[in-house]
């Protein structure tokens, strides 16, 4: 559905993406993950047409998005992170605003507003002005302009930033229902989003792919994880037979947990080579010494140390200087687009993706 092929995207001096390829094939939801400045909006606007690239090909649906960019918008949804809503008017209005810029007339026009009104759940909000609207309802209505022509492919920029926790919740799963028939690229830094919903999750950082796989495969790449354990015994003892049982790996001796029974705890990073048994062997260790043992449970690996593990590496500039260089060379961008068509090319470009190219920065 999605291809790209040594993407590279260069403002002035500064190189925000670095030959960056990857598919993305029907149906999958995308993560794309990365810090601030490592080019995830970059690559989603030449993805929807928004920017040109440097250099490389990105096909998308079949149809490549410097030779084709107005076919390609018609398939593709678009939610940046500033969302395009006019505050001005109303949610009907908006829509219905939309569905004409999306070329849609007379009956289907109006089926596919009650389409994504359903969808996307904002039929007790549809007469109201978009300005009253909670956040939470505004990203709704976001949705639904990306929805409404009906595109394989949903782009969604930051879409659940600044909302509160029950908020992301319904987003969340609004993203994972209309995901289960569109191939959806998903930005976010929230990672239990990216780990509830994603299929896939890619990691990039200064403009290049550092990780690419499953939230499961990448944890795995981890090293093994760790035991906390809460043992009544000689202190001394324990952490000696626990340094001895886990050689290779690291045995921390934690603040008392409790004074009354002389419980102690421990944090045991488990080596590699143990990880599988480590929970046994603890076990078996502290029952055959006849000690007591009160908790032992396994800290598992999270996404968060995957994403610290695959982007705190040294790159070529800084994020800082990337994510400033993407900012203000957004307007030179654009008018470089509309400097490379015609009139004709850009009237039609504007009626096909207005709503979804209105977006203000990163």
């Amino acid at each position: 559905m999605i291809n790209i092929e040594r993407l590279v995207k260069d403002y002035g001096p500064v190189r925000a993406l670095q030959g960056v390829t990857f598919d993305v094939p029907s149906g999958q939801v995308l993560g794309f993950l990365g810090p601030n400045g490592a080019g995830k909006t970059t690559t989603m606007k030449i993805l929807t047409g928004y920017l040109y690239p440097t250099s490389g090909r990105v096909v998308v649906n079949g149809m490549d998005v410097t030779e084709d960019s107005i076919e390609v918008r018609r398939s593709v949804g678009y939610l940046p992170e500033t969302n395009p809503l006019y505050q001005d008017m109303r949610v009907d209005d908006y829509l219905e605003f939309v569905a004409q810029v999306r070329g849609l007339r007379g009956r289907q026009k109006k089926a596919a507003i009650e389409r994504v009104v359903s969808i996307c759940g904002v039929g007790t909000v549809y007469k109201k002005g978009i300005l009253e609207l909670s956040k939470g309802f505004r990203q709704r209505v976001g949705l639904a302009q990306a929805m409404i022509h009906d595109p394989d492919i949903l782009i969604l920029d930051e879409p659940t930033s600044g909302l509160d926790p029950n908020q992301i919740i319904e987003i969340r799963d609004l993203i994972r229902s209309v995901g289960s028939n569109r191939t959806v690229i998903l930005s976010t830094h929230i990672l239990q989003e990216v780990e509830a919903t994603c299929d896939r999750i890619i990691i990039v950082a200064t403009g290049q792919i550092v990780a690419d796989g499953t939230a499961q495969e990448l944890m795995a790449q981890l090293p093994a994880g760790s035991l906390e354990i809460e043992v009544i015994g000689p202190a001394e003892s324990i952490e000696k037979q626990l340094a001895e049982l886990f050689v290779g790996g690291s045995v921390v001796r934690l603040p008392d947990a409790k004074e009354s029974d002389s419980g102690v705890r421990f944090r045991v990073q488990v080596s590699t080579q143990m990880d599988r048994h480590a929970k046994e062997a603890v076990f078996d260790l502290i029952t055959g010494n006849g000690w007591k043992l009160l908790t032992l449970h396994r800290e598992a690996a999270s996404l968060e140390a995957v994403f610290r593990k695959f982007t705190l590496g040294e790159g070529n500039g800084s994020p800082a200087e990337a994510a400033e260089a993407e900012e203000s060379a957004e307007s030179v961008a654009v008018a470089a687009t509309s400097a490379d068509t015609s009139p004709e090319e850009r009237s039609a470009e504007g009626s096909s993706s207005a709503p979804g190219a209105s977006e203000g920065g990163e």
